[in-house]
């Protein structure tokens, strides 16, 4: 009985936290089976068209801007030999660090009419120049494209770094040029990783409100807060999200159909890469002007104006700013430090349990937890907020009803439903660094420690532990960052005049005070440095061979 019900519990856990964890998305989904009429004909007759064909065209912009962009990047530095080019290596990610909000606020204030590049235009007479409007579809796309293509860069290196150099140098053999082994050889060995690159951007686009709306081409992300803040109609912002987890469950399922459609595998288990070519004249200076220029228009730009604002705003700032803005960094690392620890908390209760039992359900509540991370955080906040409300409503009702009190909102607008959305949004992360962590260990280890008399608890904490700890910091650092950018959860979860660094800049930048927002977005962008290392290896030689052409 007592081996029974331990047994018992092991499994329960894991399908508990998996069940938390699927609760938003189950709720939203559950709001398409009774749809109401009334609300999507007014959607259709009012936003929704626009809305669906905005989204659209950012889904076909920013996949193609981010497939060019981030393959040709990863190509270049790794096919080619040029000056900088292992600097470039991880340079090239810097991007990451920015988040899409930040950089759209940055290239309206200084792409917009009245913004330093049109005024100067307009001093040296070159005011008849036609400059596109960049409060458009064009200039999301072109930000969403600078911020995001360092997904589809990671990945498409890793998958070019990992082909075997025999199909490349049999194709050179037959008298291929560089440019035919590309599309011929190389791009379709890389394309399982190329695809879900650029899965993940999308994502990234499509969960976005903040940047849409800054260059007036509204979204179905943003026409679910739009609904939620302007129209206080919870259901319609339900069925909303309901439309958007469609949405991106078509994107992950056309990822997984453009992988499978036609298969190219590595004829070795291990493999080495084919030789770097060395570039000479003219194209080495290409190569070198490239690399140059991405970087300037997608983290020298942003990096160097806000510093410019924030020096400007810190010279001129008040004791009652500099108290703003503490109490705001404050509140930001609240959230995220408690966020981090609930995340890899549960990662780590979730991957133990997988480990100690090994049958099919467990195994499925483990890998269900992934779910959080493909769904839009607007998404996830419905669906917390109506289970949240619902939970209140019947306790109050409880009350009212035995003692004639009434507590108020409990869970609703408070750091505890907060801190659930964010655990669902992002324990995917910490559990991946968890599990691959603990895939590390080597039974034998254990088997020895047990042998010399060790119990089980002080195998975790003197063996286990010690062991996946760099795992666990890890996690907790991805985690603590990307709930430092993140908006769409907090905007619609947080307790009420409980600001953060990210919604001041959201707030500063819709109202255009620039220079108000940066020293906040600065914080922000520097934050997003930190895990930069763990994505990209700082230069470690290759060792390769070099050709010239």
């Amino acid at each position: 009985m007592n081996r029974r019900g331990r047994l018992n519990l092991l499994q329960i856990v894991p399908l508990l936290i998996a069940g938390l964890t699927l609760l938003p998305v189950v709720v939203v989904a559950s709001s398409l089976l009774t749809p109401s009429v009334e609300v999507w004909r007014h959607l259709w007759d009012t936003i929704l068209p626009g809305m669906l064909r905005n989204t659209l065209l950012l889904v076909l912009g920013v996949g193609v801007g981010t497939a060019v962009l981030g393959t040709g990047l990863a190509w270049l530095v790794t096919a080619y030999h040029f000056p900088g080019r292992r600097a470039f290596q991880w340079m090239l990610v810097l991007p990451m660090a920015v988040p899409a909000y930040i950089m759209g606020f940055i290239y309206i204030a200084t792409f917009d009419f009245a913004g330093p590049v049109q005024s100067l235009l307009r001093d040296i007479g070159l005011a008849a120049l036609v400059f596109p409007d960049i409060r458009s579809g064009w200039g999301a796309i072109v930000v969403m494209t600078l911020v995001l293509y360092p997904y589809v860069y990671l990945l498409a290196k890793a998958g070019f770094e990992e082909q075997s150099a025999t199909a490349i140098e049999a194709a050179r053999a037959l008298g291929a040029s560089k440019s035919r082994i590309f599309f011929k050889v190389a791009l379709p060995l890389a394309r399982p990783s190329i695809a879900a690159g650029v899965s993940l951007a999308l994502m990234e686009a499509v969960a976005d409100f903040a940047t849409v709306r800054y260059f007036n081409f509204p979204t179905i992300s943003d026409g679910i807060l739009r609904t939620w803040t302007g129209l206080m109609d919870i259901g319609a912002a339900s069925e909303l999200a309901g439309l958007l987890a469609i949405l991106m469950l078509a994107l992950l399922l056309a990822e997984r159909r453009l992988r499978s459609r036609r298969a190219y595998h590595q004829s070795k288990g291990r493999t080495q890469s084919s030789d770097a070519v060395q570039l000479l004249g003219w194209r080495k200076a290409a190569a070198f002007l490239t690399c140059v220029v991405v970087l300037i228009a997608a983290f020298g730009i942003p990096a160097g104006q806000l510093s410019i604002w924030a020096v400007g705003e810190a010279a001129e700032m008040t004791s009652s700013e500099v108290r703003t803005y503490v109490e705001l960094g404050a509140n930001s690392l609240t959230l995220a430090g408690l966020a981090a620890a609930v995340s890899v908390g549960l990662a780590l209760v979730m991957a133990g349990m997988a480990r100690l039992q090994k049958g099919q359900l467990v195994q499925w509540a483990s890998r269900s937890v992934n779910v959080g991370y493909s769904i839009p955080g607007a998404v996830i906040a419905v669906g917390v907020i109506i289970p949240l409300a619902a939970f209140d409503r019947t306790i109050n009702e409880w009350t009212q009803a035995w003692w004639g009190v009434s507590p108020g909102l409990i869970l609703t607008g408070s750091l505890v439903g907060l801190t659930y959305a964010y655990a669902v949004r992002f324990m995917a992360i910490a559990y991946s660094s968890v599990d691959s962590s603990m895939d590390k260990i080597s039974p034998n280890i254990v088997s020895a420690a047990r042998s010399l008399g060790a119990g089980p608890l002080r195998s975790i904490v003197r063996i286990k532990l010690p062991l996946i700890l760099p795992g666990l910091l890890a996690g907790a650092t991805l985690v603590f960052v990307d709930v430092m950018k993140e908006l769409p959860i907090t905007v619609m979860l947080r307790p009420f005049g409980y600001d953060t660094l990210a919604i001041w800049v959201w707030q500063m930048a819709a109202e255009s005070l620039w220079s108000a927002a940066a020293l906040p977005a600065l914080a922000i962008v520097v934050a997003g440095l930190l895990p930069i290392k763990l994505l990209i290896g700082l230069g470690k030689p290759e060792g390769r061979k070099e050709s010239s052409t």
